[in-house]
């Protein structure tokens, strides 16, 4: 598994580490889920643009 360096603000980070202690979870895995879950929605998005890009261009095309 491969190391990514971050930087992020000091208050951002302590409560990145309050949530995860909360959760009893490593700072990582609070992080990598946090990425899955924006990818996932980003690929949501998209697929939803181009499924209504697709209903106007039927619409202009008749």
């Amino acid at each position: 598994m491969a190391k990514v360096l971050v930087t992020m603000p000091d208050e951002f980070l302590n409560r990145v580490d309050g949530l995860a202690d909360t959760e009893h979870r490593t700072r990582s895995e609070l992080i990598r889920e946090a990425l899955r879950n924006y990818m996932r929605r980003l690929s949501k998005n998209q697929l939803e643009n181009a499924s209504r890009n697709a209903e106007i261009l039927e619409d202009i095309l008749g």
